[in-house]
């Protein structure tokens, strides 16, 4: 993320600010603001974290993947099999 900031509006529920004022003043958060960046930030996270599932769920049915997948997997097994010191079977 970048450092460059800017400050914008939001609508939040009372309590929910009410909350996080009390974080802020109890130390838990170091301010409102910091709590906010720090939520959104994880919230975030968990976003592209899920795009990703859906990304590799959507990958594992798409059958040119899937063959592209198992070439690379083939093209890579004898350095594999070099790099981990484990014998092909016959």
């Amino acid at each position: 993320m970048t450092n460059k900031m800017k400050n914008v509006t939001f609508s939040l529920p009372t309590d929910l600010i009410e909350k996080y004022k009390e974080y802020a003043k109890s130390n838990c958060i170091a301010s409102v603001n910091a709590g906010v960046k720090e939520a959104l930030q994880e919230y975030s996270v968990k976003i592209e974290k899920e795009k990703l599932k859906n990304e590799m769920i959507m990958a594992a049915k798409d059958p040119l993947f899937i063959r592209d997948l198992e070439e690379s997997m083939q093209a890579f097994e004898p350095s594999d099999v070099e790099t981990t010191g484990r014998k092909k079977q016959w």
